[in-house]
């Protein structure tokens, strides 16, 4: 994920359905009610956003001949049992998959598409939170002429979305932090009740981003991949009363920032096991990975962890050439891909023609390519 992960492009063909803007209202609106009432209790009246998106939502099923939702409770609860595709809505071609749903079955929270609907649909108008960030990040770690600044930035982002206050008094003292210190502070919020269990909050061991406690005793977590993985494996526990405050990212940077960073990290890891030097967000975030084979030979390599494969495909766009390489890839995690089948199709057929040139692999089809690079290029050297 780099600066330039742009709001995907109007296009006509989208415009034209009116299943477009009612899911980006629905999304907004989901996530709007998480965050002031919760999605399990409401009162009148109701937040501006959810009646809107009740109220289009009432419209569309009349005007289609269906039964609308009672009301806000019963439209929650389709947005959480029923699958996109079985709602009465005149959507293109590649805009859901078959399982596609605002809320998870089983927790209730929106998903990671709701938040992609929200925040990357074709008509958004505004500059979203994570990039205005990213962006007065640059700004200020290149005023200062420090891109080892701008590096441990992202860092920090994608290794500890969660800190206690004890931990967020050491980064004041961390001078590699001193161009963009203050805006650390904006960006990590207290952490609501909510997150507590038995006394103590719990990360997540592989996604490193708090879990939930739900009413069963269990965990949710809120990234897709850890669900599709199974059951979230419980990591570091910090006790309330030994913390001092806890603090994670607004959930912006977590979407759209910590999440990828993560792809990022674990290709960088298997890379690095090929015995490839990896260099991560070169030339303040040109790219993501700049991978140089022992030939010299460079790759470079944006990851994309997207849930849409036409939101990512309207974005594409050729990688920047400084730092210069020799190959670029974009990569997804090869579970968008299997959680969605025809992924790559849909993306190659919503790119601009700017970016046809703009090949996607799956993580692991990028680490295999790398992997038979090397021993073609060990067996010439050991046939010479």
């Amino acid at each position: 994920m780099t600066l330039d992960d742009a709001v995907p492009l109007p296009a006509e063909e989208w415009a034209a359905h009116d299943g477009v803007p009612l899911l980006r209202t629905l999304a907004g609106a989901l996530i709007v009610l998480e965050a002031t009432t919760g999605l399990d209790s409401f009162t009148l009246p109701y937040p501006p956003e959810a009646q809107r998106a009740l109220d289009r939502t009432v419209l569309s099923c009349l005007l289609g001949g269906e039964q609308p939702p009672a009301g806000l409770t019963e439209l929650v609860d389709r947005c959480r049992t029923l699958a996109l595709s079985e709602w009465p809505l005149g959507l293109p071609l590649d805009a859901i998959g078959p399982e596609d749903r605002l809320l998870d079955e089983e927790s209730g929270r929106p998903t990671e598409l709701c938040h992609e609907w929200a925040w990357r649909t074709p008509d958004a108008a505004v500059e979203f939170r994570d990039r205005q960030i990213v962006r007065a990040a640059l700004r200020m770690c290149r005023e200062y002429g420090d891109e080892e600044a701008y590096t441990a930035f992202r860092g920090l982002l994608v290794r500890r979305p969660v800190l206690t206050l004890f931990e967020m008094h050491e980064l004041d003292g961390d001078m590699v932090f001193e161009p963009v210190r203050g805006l650390i502070r904006q960006i990590y919020r207290s952490v609501p009740d909510s997150y507590l269990y038995d006394g103590a909050y719990t990360c997540c061991e592989r996604c490193l981003t708090l879990l939930s406690p739900s009413p069963e005793g269990d965990w949710w977590c809120e990234r897709d991949r850890c669900r599709r993985q199974g059951p979230a494996p419980a990591g570091r526990r910090i006790l309330r009363e030994t913390a001092g405050g806890l603090c994670q990212l607004e959930r912006p940077l977590r979407q759209f920032v910590t999440g990828p960073g993560r792809a990022e990290a674990d290709l960088e890891r298997d890379l690095i096991a090929l015995g490839l030097d990896v260099r991560m967000w070169p030339g303040y975030d040109a790219y993501d990975l700049l991978v140089r084979f022992p030939d010299g030979h460079r790759w470079a390599v944006d990851v994309k962890d997207w849930a849409h494969p036409v939101f990512l495909g309207r974005s594409a766009r050729p990688v920047p050439h400084d730092p210069p390489y020799d190959e670029a890839f974009w990569a997804v995690p090869k579970h968008r891909t299997l959680a969605r089948p025809g992924y790559v199709a849909a993306f190659e057929r919503a790119r601009p023609a700017r970016a046809r040139d703009v090949s996607l692999l799956t993580d692991a089809e990028l680490v295999a390519r790398a992997g038979a690079r090397l021993h073609a290029r060990k067996g010439d050297t050991d046939d010479a």
